[in-house]
């Protein structure tokens, strides 16, 4: 998201003639577009403003947005003067005239949370860049997990309308994108009404975008377990267009702890979600979330976690150690883990979810699929592409361009990625 954040607020800079700095060069102005989830966040933020000052003692106009902006607020810029504008991730569609501000002398702060949109104040999408475009579709979060800093931070629930968004879509698809992933906070929990007043919820929404004549793949994420709903399950095995991989994060396997988390969630529950999945779409590969370190957490919790892992069998996975957040809940619990005791478990974990990665990556080679070339590759001529399954593959051949669509088989794998090799000309 904080991708989408960042190419939006470039477009609207654009559009007041700012264009980007060539990489090494000095910058009239600098956006330092940040997230809050992990501790040391706030801290980066710090020191990278402090790099940015030049060999005479000047710096260019500082912005820090998103997240960590809202967090922090005015402390930003009382501990970091050479900071001019800062902007919550709500609000940045005011940055055109927070800059303005801050040319001016001002020091400009905004971490409104507004009730209306940003979204319509922003400028119109345009393709054009990259073969894949990110498209947000919801923000913020009604969970509260007591560990998380989100509802705080991007605010409550919103879903975009159905509207604006098929709009935006198609403005991307005419600028040459062909893969689109959904956005969202909690992206299944998006919900509208269609063009004829029905009430729909993201499975309606995919479906209509799948028959936008141009694009050829749709993804989702971040999902929550308690918002899979029969049609988004459904949708997995009767759309096409919809890419066989679900990121849908457990964070945990107790279910003590998922309760301490307030992950409105069971084991139980999660692992029914993915086996109803898995028969509307058998190859679909699966990926998640997971904690270790949480407030409590036993080695008999550890362990159950570990158990959800095999249980699942993850095609990839990010693990984390606890991050404490001051004003969350989770951060006053009793029960702290020490840092030695998170790092023997997040290297236990790790371990597991690698091996789990390695083996789903392997049981690809000889598969034949489809790639959607997006980036060049490190050696001559050589492409880098994602599966369906969402795996990197790096292929080489003549006369292969950025955007393509490509039938490969797969004749090598790593564990983080793919080797294939073509076996027609690109799909226009």
């Amino acid at each position: 998201m904080n991708v989408y954040d960042g190419e939006r607020m470039a477009e609207m800079l654009g559009a007041q003639g700012y264009v980007p700095a060539a990489d090494g060069a000095d910058a009239d102005l600098v956006v330092l577009n940040t997230c809050h989830i992990r501790e040391k966040a706030a801290e980066k933020v710090y020191s990278d403003i402090g790099r940015l000052k030049r060999e005479d003692g000047s710096t260019p106009t500082i912005a820090v947005a998103g997240c960590v902006a809202q967090a922090e607020g005015a402390e930003i810029a009382r501990r970091a003067p050479s900071v001019d504008v800062v902007v919550g991730p709500q609000a940045y569609h005011r940055l055109p005239e927070l800059i303005a501000r801050a040319e001016k002398g001002e020091k400009a702060i905004d971490l409104d949370m507004p009730l209306e949109s940003k979204f319509g104040a922003l400028p119109k999408r345009a393709g054009g860049q990259r073969p894949t475009a990110f498209l947000t579709v919801q923000e913020g979060c009604d969970k509260f997990c007591t560990y998380c800093v989100v509802p705080y931070t991007r605010g409550a629930e919103i879903s975009r309308p159905f509207g604006d968004l098929i709009a935006e879509a198609r403005a991307l698809v005419a600028g040459g994108v062909r893969e689109i992933t959904l956005l969202g906070q909690n992206v299944n929990a998006w919900d509208g009404e269609d063009d004829r007043g029905r009430a729909i919820g993201l499975d309606g929404l995919i479906r209509e975008l799948a028959r936008e004549d141009g694009l050829e793949r749709i993804r989702y994420t971040t999902s929550h377990p308690n918002d899979m709903t029969d049609g988004l399950i459904a949708a997995h095995g009767e759309v096409d267009k919809l890419m066989p991989f679900l990121h849908l994060p457990v964070q945990a396997g107790s279910d003590r702890i998922l309760a301490a988390m307030n992950r409105s969630h069971s084991v139980e529950s999660y692992l029914r979600v993915i086996e109803r999945v898995r028969a509307a779409r058998p190859d679909i590969a699966i990926s998640g979330d997971f904690i270790v370190g949480f407030p409590g957490e036993s080695e008999e919790d550890f362990q159950a976690t570990l158990d959800i892992v095999r249980a699942t069998n993850y095609a990839m996975a990010y693990s984390f150690k606890y991050s404490r957040r001051p004003g969350t809940p989770a951060a006053t619990m009793d029960g702290q883990i020490s840092e030695a005791t998170m790092n023997d478990r997040l290297q236990r974990l790790q371990a597991l979810l690698n091996e789990q990665q390695q083996a789903f990556n392997a049981a690809t080679v000889g598969r034949t699929t489809r790639l959607l070339l997006e980036r060049k590759g490190k050696l001559e001529g050589q492409l880098i592409g994602k599966s369906p399954w969402l795996q990197s593959v790096h292929v080489t051949a003549p006369g292969l361009a950025i955007g393509d669509m490509i039938d490969v088989r797969i004749t090598s794998a790593g564990p983080n990625s793919l080797g294939a090799e073509p076996l027609m000309e690109a799909i226009a």
